[in-house]
């Protein structure tokens, strides 16, 4: 991935859609998109986004994007902030790591985006996703930083909500709890997949069904579409930078209650889960048993053979679930530690910096004031304290406190 300073985002029509035809703009938007334009009007104050970064420091604001394996969410990160994280193909990962985007600035805040691998990934076990999402919110919480909002995407192409997404659903509500509900946007996507009819009728289940998305609903959160334009990711992301700050259940367990990270609510679920995944496989091994025991009286080498190789998968896996329910307190509290001398060294670092600005502020203010009120000073000193000037104000911090912490954690996490 390759980083830079804080993007601004140019567009002065925040809901142009980027395949409207010149005849569209007259058409009143879909009721959906009215109230999250409203949202970012709101957000706005009324005013497009600034070109030049302001002279003050800008808010930081930090974001994570969650859910499923596909569901999108590198592909919508990529597009706020203009990334390059990994995009995956159908239903492979390629997010295997807790990532940080660039640092973008929007209406006047500096906003970071977390991307996240789903408890479905492809080559990176439940165990690994929970500690490295873990280590990244404890850290960043120890220093005082809290998230302004998660947003959890969902495909409302998919035909059925099915296991996998469930318990992926079910392990984000236990990272965030019930008291952070209201910082929460729950946003479908991929719209374009489904007839407008179709896509309703799924968004309807997703609100009303008390296995879905109602709970989390009715405790506050907010369920929005993305229609795959950066005017409609905006909007979404309007609606959730608004927010105040507050601590997940995960931060609040393993920082301010010093919880093993395996007696979390989230750990508790992942254990459970682990739990019943293993009971599966030890029923579908008696059976294999049995049947392997049918062949041989049988004689039937070759489905004996077969067997015999399931028998050995399952006996593997039986053997990896055992064993990522063991190491899970063991490697986080390893890797914490690891992640508490890196913080420590970027609040150091930060510390420097802070430093250098109340320098740069200072030597801002006197050539200011000089050049205010000085009558003696010839047009080429004024021109030379004016580039002074412009070279000091370039020298601001980029990339904010999110954006330097993120990758700084997120590169010792190589799976």
């Amino acid at each position: 991935m390759h980083t830079h300073g804080p993007r601004t985002l140019p567009s002065s029509r925040p809901f142009a859609s980027s395949t409207a035809g010149a005849h569209d703009h007259r058409q009143p938007p879909p009721r959906y998109l009215q109230s999250q334009q409203q949202s970012l009007s709101q957000y706005a104050g009324g005013r497009t986004p600034k070109r030049q970064m302001p002279s003050r420091e800008p808010e930081e604001i930090l974001i994570a994007v969650m859910g499923a394996t596909g569901a999108g969410k590198s592909t919508f990160i990529n597009l706020l902030s203009d990334s390059d994280l990994a995009v995956g193909e159908g239903l492979k990962s390629c997010t295997t790591r807790v990532e940080t985007a660039n640092t973008f600035e929007l209406y006047g805040k500096l906003i970071t985006l977390v991307d996240t691998p789903g408890f479905d990934d492809t080559t990176v076990s439940d165990t690994d996703i929970l500690k490295m999402i873990a280590v990244y919110l404890s850290s960043t919480y120890e220093t005082g930083r809290k998230l302004s909002g998660i947003i959890y995407m969902h495909r409302i192409s998919d035909f059925r909500v099915g296991g996998v997404s469930r318990r992926n659903f079910s392990m984000f509500r236990k990272l965030c709890g019930d008291e952070t509900l209201r910082n929460v946007a729950l946003v479908t996507n991929m719209w374009s997949e489904v007839t407008p009819q179709r896509g309703a009728a799924r968004e309807a289940e997703l609100r009303t069904d008390p296995l879905l998305f109602a709970p989390v609903i009715n405790g506050g959160a907010t369920l929005l579409r993305h229609d795959g334009t950066l005017a409609g990711a905006q909007a979404v992301l309007a609606h959730v930078a608004r927010n105040t700050p507050r601590t997940l259940a995960i931060q609040r367990e393993l920082v301010d209650e010093h919880k093993d990270i395996a007696d979390t609510a989230a750990g508790v679920e992942l254990d459970r889960e682990l739990a019943a995944l293993r009971a599966a496989h030890v029923a579908q091994l008696a059976e294999i048993q049995r049947e392997m025991e049918a062949a041989l009286a049988e004689k039937d080498e070759q489905t004996r053979a077969e067997l015999g190789a399931v028998r050995g998968e399952l006996l593997a896996n039986i053997a990896q679930i055992e064993g990522d329910r063991d190491r899970l307190s063991r490697e986080f509290a390893v890797e914490k530690a690891r992640a508490d001398e890196r913080v420590a060294k970027i609040q150091e670092d930060l510390e420097l910096e802070k430093a250098a600005r109340a320098e740069r502020q200072l030597e801002i203010s006197r050539l200011t004031d000089e050049m205010a009120n000085s009558r003696t000073l010839s047009a080429r000193e004024r021109e030379d304290m004016q580039r002074q000037l412009v070279d000091l104000r370039k020298q601001r911090s980029r990339g904010g406190f999110f954006g330097k912490i993120g990758r700084a954690i997120d590169s010792f996490f190589g799976f």
